[in-house]
């Protein structure tokens, strides 16, 4: 009963520091090719700079949320599927492309939660970018 209650514990604190980063990035305004304010007459002395480059805690983030998420690539890719490809695509490719990025997408967080303090790949750039983060681009 104890075990179970710290496994949850640490899966809560992992999902809650996996949104806070995404959530940080974008209080500031910034984007993956943009690292200052798009609108300069909001806050014209604001500049974002250093928390939008890639850093070591960027890429813990990003690992954390990867592990946390991975298991919703699986419905994530099937739902693409049926709206690109119709349901026969979604009941086949989807499922099969749905369970290889589930494990990559869960590989690559563990990868990049043991690995963060290293700058591996060049300057801590994502191994996963088409999203970074599981939740940017989702459409159902």
């Amino acid at each position: 009963m104890a075990a179970r209650k710290s496994v949850l514990s640490v899966i809560m604190i992992a999902f809650v520091l996996s949104a806070a980063v995404p959530v940080s990035f974008a209080a500031c305004g910034c984007s993956k090719t943009q690292s200052r304010f798009k609108d300069r007459s909001v806050n014209r002395n604001m500049d974002c700079g250093g928390i939008c480059n890639e850093n070591a805690w960027k890429k813990l983030g990003r690992g954390l949320c990867n592990v946390v998420t991975f298991p919703f690539e699986l419905p994530s890719q099937i739902s693409k599927a049926n709206i690109s490809d119709g349901p026969m695509a979604a009941m086949t490719w989807g499922v099969v492309k749905g369970l290889g990025m589930t494990a990559f997408r869960a590989l690559v967080g563990v990868y990049e939660v043991v690995s963060f303090p290293v700058p591996v790949p060049d300057g801590y750039k994502p191994i996963l970018t088409d999203p970074e983060f599981f939740f940017e681009d989702q459409i159902w």
